[in-house]
């Protein structure tokens, strides 16, 4: 992958987290955002993890060094031209082909595009797109830098040699690609519902409090019990796939959302990146 540029577009928790990833893997990265805020967050993030990296023996100094200054911080979409960009913006299907359609057109059918939706239809996000055979999805999960596992999957109309670069990519990137056909929520996130909505389910019947449940859940292997997890996540991803996934299937009940979630994610409390979720971290108690 030798003088392969990389865009990212979005400078929240998964975007600014993909763009370190591919820094520390000696890429050049361009990471754009509309806010100057979320790209100056963006960037203290970065910066503050890759010293933490480098202080515990994780990456080497010339890693760091290198990563620090890979990454341009932008707010101009001229930048975004290179020879993969990879899209980690808001879970709605008609902004991303909007976005999406002006991206491939600037770049040329050259480009291969992903998204990193957790949930969302790559055939249905490339029906707009004018080269869909080079847009495929490549889920990252929540912390990039520390999780292996990227899901690839492809559309009803991706090619074999788009999936084929998207696999070399994520190897280069250290980390372990998985390729997938088309589902909702795809594999994992398909496979992680129960963990959420049945431990949802609990708390909604009163059988156990919030921590007695992570207790239990951790008490047999989980690194991280269900509540802890959803705000770690945040309850606004959590609660936007669990009913994604709830349309797909055409409501089928094991995919329901949970009222408790939707409460939570309308007052605000959406988890550790407001303070305050299933637990209040001021306190660090439910």
């Amino acid at each position: 992958m030798d003088n392969f540029n990389v865009a990212v577009l979005g400078a929240g928790t998964m975007g600014s987290g993909i763009a370190q990833v591919c820094a520390m893997s000696g890429y050049s990265v361009v990471l754009y955002d509309t806010s100057e805020a979320a790209l100056a967050g963006a960037e203290s993030t970065i910066t503050a993890s890759i010293s933490k990296l480098e202080a515990s023996g994780k990456i080497v100094s010339k890693q760091a060094a290198f990563a620090r200054t890979a990454i341009t911080f932008s707010t101009d979409k001229k930048d975004l031209m290179a020879d993969i960009v990879i899209e980690a913006i808001i879970e709605r299907a008609e902004i991303k082909q909007a976005v999406l359609t002006e991206i491939q057109l600037a770049n040329g059918p050259e480009t291969i595009v992903a998204s990193n939706t957790s949930s969302l239809s790559i055939t249905q996000i490339a029906s707009a797109l004018p080269y869909p055979d080079r847009f495929a999805g490549l889920h990252f999960f929540n912390p990039a830098v520390l999780m292996q596992l990227v899901e690839i999957s492809s559309g009803a109309a991706t090619s074999s040699e788009t999936i084929n670069k998207l696999h070399a990519f994520t190897e280069s990137l250290n980390k372990k690609p998985v390729h997938c056909k088309e589902s909702p929520g795809f594999i994992v996130n398909r496979v992680a519902r129960p963990f959420y909505t049945e431990s949802l389910k609990l708390l909604e019947e009163q059988v156990a409090d919030i921590e007695t449940l992570d207790k239990l859940a951790e008490g047999i292997g989980f690194k991280m019990g269900p509540f802890r997890l959803m705000d770690l996540i945040g309850s606004d991803i959590n609660f936007a796939v669990t009913s994604s996934l709830y349309s797909a299937f055409f409501q089928e009940p094991r995919f329901r959302p949970s009222r408790i979630q939707q409460q939570k994610v309308m007052a605000g409390h959406l988890g550790r990146k407001a303070g305050k979720g299933f637990y209040d971290y001021s306190t660090g108690k439910p």
